[in-house]
């Protein structure tokens, strides 16, 4: 436990050693007048635009087998050995947990971790793979609902986030976001935390400069599988 708490303290203290890397994130538009904003009328390609902008890293793909290729590519660019991979419905459908293991990855699902050990595993972790609840176009913005089987922990603790998504998941704007959360008697049921993801973990509280991927992963790759054609 002492080693993965040490590493993950020495990310912390190489992170603010370097400040802030050029180009890790561009200056975000300004929103203009508060209200509704939208996000024009293709909303993958704007979606990649903002988590480009905001330091992210979209690989728009058009099929499962390209989603699971990008991923052991980024996987092996890594080279990345201890995998943290959360649990849904896309995920499941691209077995990404045997893919990896026959890459040689060791593999620890986060659902199937005692809890004894879950957390010392998500400090250890090269990488954190999980699915997404919505995405947000207009900000580049992941959204992601805590639940027991993919807690908050696997987005924010290992130095690199992948997210795997479909383009059906994305909505226009925040307000389409909270319109689409399960309603009960009128009533939103919201989960014990909900995360908005926008580019890679970024804090300015340390010696009053900018800095990126101190206490949360420094990379955030999207994998957005949609089958239509992707606008350069």
């Amino acid at each position: 436990m002492a080693d993965s708490r040490e590493s993950f303290l020495q990310r912390v203290r190489n992170a603010v050693a370097a400040g802030n890397r050029p180009g890790a994130a561009a200056p975000l538009p300004s929103r203009g007048s508060i209200g509704y904003q939208g996000a024009g009328e293709d909303l993958l390609h704007r979606f990649c635009m903002q988590c480009q902008a905001a330091g992210g890293i979209p690989h728009p793909v058009r099929s499962d087998d390209e989603a699971i290729d990008c991923v052991l590519a980024i996987v092996a660019e890594k080279n990345a050995r201890n995998i943290l991979l959360g649990e849904g419905p896309l995920l499941k459908r691209l077995d990404l947990a045997r893919r990896l293991e026959g890459n040689g990855a060791s593999v620890h699902r986060v659902a199937e971790l005692p809890t004894t050990v879950a957390r010392e595993a998500m400090f250890a972790a090269d990488i954190g793979i999980s699915g997404v609840d919505r995405l947000v176009a207009e900000t580049g913005s992941l959204v992601d609902a805590a639940n027991q089987r993919q807690p908050r922990g696997l987005s924010l603790l290992p130095p690199v986030h992948i997210c795997v998504a479909d383009a059906g998941q994305l909505v226009p704007d925040l307000f389409d976001l909270f319109e689409a959360i399960p309603r009960d008697s009128g009533k939103p049921v919201m989960p014990s935390c909900l995360t908005l993801i926008t580019g890679p973990s970024k804090t300015g509280d340390i010696e009053l400069r900018l800095v990126t991927g101190v206490h949360g992963p420094g990379e955030v790759h999207v994998v957005l599988i949609s089958r239509a054609k992707f606008a350069e």
